[in-house]
């Protein structure tokens, strides 16, 4: 399941806050259905943003912004992945 934590359109946007509660929300859904699916999240990624959303029970983090802004795209890559 992708969810958008930005107004879909363009890089770089602010994270949209309220993204998290509905990450924990879906999260328990799929728990009670007993489904396999996994939760993606798309926009505003970083880590601190990162570190959140994984918490709240996200499978996957889409970082574009985050990943090739970085001095070392590798390192944020690594970072994200240690999340």
């Amino acid at each position: 399941v992708l969810l958008m934590s930005v107004n879909p359109g363009f890089g770089g946007q602010k994270f949209i806050p309220h993204t998290i509660r509905k990450v924990q929300e879906l999260r328990k859904l799929i728990g009670e259905s007993e489904s396999r699916a996994l939760i993606e999240v798309d926009g505003g990624v970083n880590l601190d943003t990162g570190r959140l959303l994984a918490r709240a029970g996200a499978d996957v983090l889409v970082a574009g912004s985050h990943i090739f802004g970085a001095s070392d795209p590798m390192e944020a890559c690594a970072q994200l992945s240690a999340l």
